[in-house]
């Protein structure tokens, strides 16, 4: 059986979107996109993994796959909840309405159709995909509620005896939008009301909506939002924002920011733990594959779960307990890291920078900058340097490395920057405070 620690990566093949994330009869829970035959998208179903703590995740059998005529052609994202002490797995159903005869797995000039469907399960590690699953709300014919395209990834919660959810969906293709549902028992669902908004891009994906204290934040994937710069055109982002649960009546309270300035990340989710704390996943999206001792070539990884908290009206991504608390042992050792997972702590000035195998950090004109040009193993057309907004000259840095993944909190989580990296070297340069190793 495949094992992870700090991330949890394809067990071979290809990973995307996180789903069904949820804290379920004592484990976490976290399905995602999985395509078993290859490293590149295709047939979507959902992989599965479970955890005791968020950090180390054991890898099951496939959950979900294609068994249905609205779900043949992919089991694509989606949410879970726990209701009378089973486990619901909400998900976005496709079937396509012309295919590629060299490629069944490609729905040429995007002619496929999406409805949203559930599988019920009743203890979280076994799922019929016979008899359990339902097509809930079918493909939508009027284009002024959704798109019968793209309308997908729908986010599931309770509140006050009241299920809701939140569809990604699109206006033509020209306009985002939030699209709402209510229900009284999670199956049977009526349309409420939706949010059309050009920070939402052209088409909206992976919509998240929940209270941290007595505020709502909203996170989404808007897709076409990039700027003219090298890199993805599709990007994570949240706000602020007003939830009116009487007609679902979404606001958007802030001007929607990244939720990771290194922009490789993308696709979240979120999750309330054992604690009570909202615990965010999303994808890390890499160019190329690569190659394991433990698995067949693979493609795609998710970040470190991340605690989402609101403090004086900025939203933070801090690092969550059980990550902090995995690395425990200090070391002097400069030489040899980060060959090895590792912690690294450092407080920079104007001017200042550290190096990490070959990635750079330095700061500069009050922001936080990263370079990692000399460890993407000459790969072309992504974003190699990025950098933080202004920072009012607070540079505290806690920076987690592992062999494809590096992740910068600048100030306990203010803002993140997270890049994939491929040809990480050993060694570390410059005023580093503290390093710890997993004990």
């Amino acid at each position: 059986m495949i094992r992870d620690e700090l991330h949890l990566k394809a067990p071979g093949n290809w990973m995307n979107d996180p789903n069904g994330f949820i804290f379920f009869r004592g484990k976490y829970h976290l399905f995602y996109q999985y395509f078993p035959y290859g490293p590149m998208w295709g047939t979507m179903h959902w992989g599965h993994a479970v955890s005791g703590d968020l950090v180390r995740w054991e890898h099951r059998d496939i959950a979900l796959f294609p068994t249905k005529g609205y779900d043949r052609n992919g089991i694509f994202s989606g949410s879970a909840l726990e209701k009378d002490g089973k486990l619901y797995l909400y998900y976005s159903a496709v079937r396509y309405l012309e295919e590629d005869a060299e490629n069944i797995h490609y729905a040429p000039r995007d002619r496929y159709e999406t409805s949203q469907a559930v599988l019920v399960s009743e203890d979280g590690m076994q799922f019929d995909n016979w008899e359990g699953k339902r097509q809930i709300i079918p493909v939508s014919r009027e284009p002024e509620i959704s798109d019968a395209v793209h309308t997908r990834d729908p986010k599931v919660w309770e509140e006050d005896g009241t299920y809701y959810m939140i569809l990604g969906s699109t206006w033509k293709e020209k306009t985002g939008r939030a699209v709402f549902y209510r229900s009284v028992d999670g199956i049977n669902w009526e349309y409420a009301n939706q949010l059309r908004d050009s920070q939402f891009g052209r088409i909206l994906e992976c919509p998240d909506i929940f209270r941290v204290g007595e505020d709502y934040i909203f996170l989404g994937s808007p897709m076409y939002v990039g700027r003219n710069e090298p890199g993805y055109q599709h990007h994570a982002v949240c706000a602020r924002a007003e939830f009116d649960k009487a007609d679902c009546r979404l606001k958007l309270l802030t001007d929607c920011r990244y939720i990771d300035y290194g922009q490789d990340l993308y696709a979240v989710q979120t999750n309330v733990d054992e604690a009570g704390r909202r615990v965010m996943a999303a994808w890390m999206r890499m160019p190329e594959p690569v190659q394991a001792a433990d698995r067949n070539p693979w493609i795609g990884m998710m970040c470190q779960p991340r605690v989402v908290e609101l403090v004086d009206g900025h939203i933070f991504f801090r690092v969550h307990p059980n990550v902090e608390n995995y690395f425990q042992r200090e070391t002097e050792e400069r030489e040899g890291l980060p060959q090895a997972a590792c912690r690294i702590q450092a407080a920079l000035s104007e001017g200042e920078s550290l190096e990490i195998g070959g990635f750079r950090i330095w700061v500069e004109n009050d922001a936080v900058w990263t370079d990692r040009s000399r460890v993407f193993a000459g790969l072309k057309g992504h974003k190699l340097v990025s950098a933080t907004p202004k920072l009012s000259g607070r540079y505290g840095l806690d920076i987690y490395v592992t062999p494809n993944l590096i992740e910068v909190f600048v100030n306990q989580g203010e803002y993140v920057i997270s890049s994939v990296v491929y040809g990480l070297g050993s060694g570390l340069q410059g005023r580093i405070n503290k390093v710890y190793l997993h004990s």
